[in-house]
Order: C-alpha cells, then structure tokens, then sequence
C-alpha cells in the first residue's frame, strides 16, 4: 500500500527530518538511511516502524543536524605542527629572517587542526529521534488507513458482485438437470418411435447426471469464504497475507465449479468470476 509521511523538528540542539514513503510489495522490505555518525539508530528505526508497518516496501529516511558547535573536538596535530616549525625556522636561517614564528603564524596552516565529532550518548540521540520519528510515522499510517478505506470499498463491492453471480449459478443449476431430463426423453421416444419408454432408466440417467453437474457443494464453501472475506477485512488488523490464502480457496471452488459446468450460461458465468477474482487478487496485493 502506498504512503507517505514526514516531519521535521528542531529538538534537544538538533534539526531532525523524518521522512516515510512505501509502495505495494507482498511482503515486508525496510530501506533505511541515516547519517554516518548516527549508524546506531538504523536498527531502533526499524523496530519502531515495523510496530506501524506490516507489509509494503517502505523507504525511511533520517537527517539530523547539530546547531551547536559543542559537538564538535578540535584537536592538534603535534607532528604536522612540529614540520611545518622545523620547515620555517629552516627558512629562517637560510634567508636570514627576521625569527617571527608564533603560534599564530602556525595556525594559519588548517590541516594542523583536526575537527572530530564528539562521541554523543546513543540513548540521548535516539530519544531524540524517535520523538519526530513518531508523528512521521503516524501521518504516514494515517494515509494508508484512508487509502485503504477506499480499497475496503472496492473489495466489498467486488464480493458483492461475485455473490450475485454465485447464485445465478445456483438458479440455474437445477434447470440445467430439467432441460436435460426433457431433451433425454424427447429423444428416447424420437428413437424408439411410438414403443414405450422405460421411464425407470431415464430417471437413473437423469440421477447420474444431475449427481455430475452439481455444483451445490462448491457453492456452499464459495458463499462460506464469501462471509470469511467479508469478517476479515472488518476486523482492524493486517489482513492482506490472510486474504491471500482466502483467494486461493475461493479460486479453487469456482475452478472446481467451472469443471462441472457443461450449461453455456453457468460457463459464461464462472468465467466472469474468474475474471473477478484476478482483479480482487490484484487489489489484494495493495493492502496490508
């Protein structure tokens, strides 16, 4: 599922962005990226996320930006320093120069000094963090509940639409075994022209195939799944790799059901659902 969220807060002497978007993936893939001095928090960023986040490829992205300089040490590099005396007092006493070489004069060359980020307390610095990670995380969370409000929608109606055509199925299941019943009898007197029909045998052929082409069975465990569908995605939990296994079950019995068919209608049916439960497999994939 789709989503984005982002906040940004100065908090603690530092300047934190926070920034969360996904897109669909069956399953759970987390890529995160955060400062290089801050390499700690990667694995905290992910076990907070993963309590908003269930399913999707999400991408999580962390800046932080110290406004005071009391973070950094500056430290002096004594060899550098000492090349850089020797080198001018050679200077010095070849040209015979005035001997100005002050501490001043040496500082003029940077490199002597060394700038290094302080170490900072982990725990401090994740606080720190997590406190504008929260609500990044809960304006992302909210946009894919919106999303997926509309998704619930769809899905409702497109169960609902194949319930419809699951008892078309069923009422036209029983007269498929009438017209078959006529059309056998209709022939039998055509072939046995005027003799009587052993109306005992055309009621064993009937049996057989009605017992063939029912679909009652099937369609029972379809109407059951249509009910489970339905109980799953009104409980607030991840219900995607749920619905998942729920597809395939109800794929099986309008397969199953398809199998049997021997009416053109019932045929023209099963494969407009069919169709109908590739478009809810797809729409399943985008949900959590």
């Amino acid at each position: 599922m789709t989503g984005y969220g982002r906040n940004e807060e100065i908090a603690d002497g530092k300047k934190v962005l926070c920034e969360i978007k996904s897109v669909n993936h069956r399953y759970c893939d987390y890529n995160i990226k955060v400062p290089r001095y801050y390499g700690f928090l990667e694995e905290r960023v992910r076990n907070l996320a993963s309590e908003y986040v269930k399913r999707g490829k999400v991408d999580i992205y962390i800046a932080v930006e110290n406004l005071s300089e009391s973070d950094k040490e500056i430290t002096v590099n004594y060899e550098l320093a000492k090349g850089y005396y020797d080198a001018l007092c050679e200077l010095k006493d070849k040209f015979g120069l005035k001997d100005d070489i002050t501490a001043m004069g040496l500082s003029r060359y940077p490199d002597i000094f060394v700038a290094t980020q302080k170490d900072e307390d982990e725990e401090s610095v994740w606080e720190t963090v997590k406190k504008v990670l929260i609500p990044a995380l809960e304006s992302f969370v909210a946009m894919r509940e919106r999303e997926g409000a509309r998704i619930e929608k769809d899905l409702k109606e497109r169960v609902s639409y194949m319930k419809s055509l699951a008892e078309r199925i069923e009422k036209r299941s029983p007269e498929t075994v009438s017209e078959y019943s006529a059309k056998l009898y209709e022939k039998i007197k055509e072939v046995l022209d005027g003799k009587d029909v052993d109306e005992a045998r055309i009621l064993t052929e009937v049996a057989i195939f009605a017992d063939k082409v029912a679909v009652n069975e099937e369609l029972v465990r379809l109407s059951s799944h249509f009910e489970e569908f339905y109980r799953i995605i009104s409980v607030p939990e991840p219900a995607g790799r749920k619905l998942d296994f729920l597809i395939q079950e109800i794929n099986r019995e309008i397969n199953t059901t398809g199998s049997k068919a021997v009416d053109i209608e019932i045929a023209k049916i099963v494969v407009e659902l069919k169709a109908e439960t590739e478009k809810l497999r797809e729409q399943i994939q985008n949900i959590e």
